[in-house]
């Protein structure tokens, strides 16, 4: 037969053994959550002040920790989506902001560079050799000696800028229920141009967007991006460590 203080001991450890059971449950189940959890994407997500038009993941392209200097372009990327049924023209432009910040820039003009692809996604290409080489000819009329030409590698998409005068005035028409996105290595890309000052990691660029339904428009700070691949290590670094865990 147990004693009273031996039943109230069974009832304090059993007790205990309940809450340790509970706490592992909770935190197995918080684990668990954010395991899934999803990265927030980067750059800023807005809309205008009835949410008729949505701008999600704007940011300045990152280039390296350079940035981009006072007086050139820097490229743009952002998605624009249309939640009407009716056609609205978006139109971007760079001002100044009204209270001075050293971390915000500015730029003389927002343009579009280059233009849509306008061959068909469905096009065949034509079959090799279904046509006739091409016979180059020599200063005196006569067949010369065709040479053929060097391979090159397929160069990767850049975010390459260009000068001003080979821009468009960034006006983009979106149709009823339309989303168009820009990216760094499109057949058209979005510049500022005639930065004010430096734009580097940690900056930003005051773009301004207007709306052709009305809406008051709309002042937004683009910060550089962050890489999308973590920086190389200096060299000798992992012989140093080596040498660490060896000693």
């Amino acid at each position: 037969m147990r004693t009273l203080g031996t039943r109230r001991a069974a009832l304090v450890a059993g007790a205990a053994a309940v809450a340790a059971v509970a706490l592992a449950g909770c935190s197995a189940g918080q684990v668990a959550e954010t395991s899934v959890k999803r990265p927030s994407n980067m750059g800023v997500n807005v809309g205008n002040s009835d949410n008729s038009v949505l701008i999600r993941n704007l940011a300045v392209t990152y280039n390296g920790v350079q940035g981009y200097p006072a007086g050139g372009s820097a490229p743009l990327q952002l998605s624009l989506i249309n939640r009407t049924t009716a056609e609205i023209t978006v139109l971007i432009s760079s001002q100044p902001p009204k209270t001075p910040d050293p971390t915000i820039v500015s730029g003389s003009s927002v343009g579009l560079v280059g233009g849509t692809d306008t061959t068909p996604s469905t096009a065949i290409p034509e079959p090799s050799g279904s046509r006739d080489a091409a016979v180059p000819q020599s200063s005196a009329g006569s067949p010369g000696t065709v040479e053929q030409p060097s391979v090159q590698p397929t160069p990767e998409p850049s975010a390459s800028v260009a000068p001003a005068g080979e821009a468009q005035p960034a006006r983009i028409t979106l149709g009823p229920m339309e989303a168009v996105t820009f990216l760094p290595g499109g057949k058209q890309t979005l510049q500022v141009m005639g930065l004010t000052g430096d734009l580097r990691p940690g900056s930003s660029v005051n773009l301004v967007f207007e709306f052709s339904n009305g809406v008051p428009a709309l002042t937004v700070p683009a910060s550089v991006g962050i890489p999308l691949s973590p920086a190389p290590r200096p060299s000798g670094v992992p012989s140093e460590l080596s040498e660490v865990s060896e000693d």
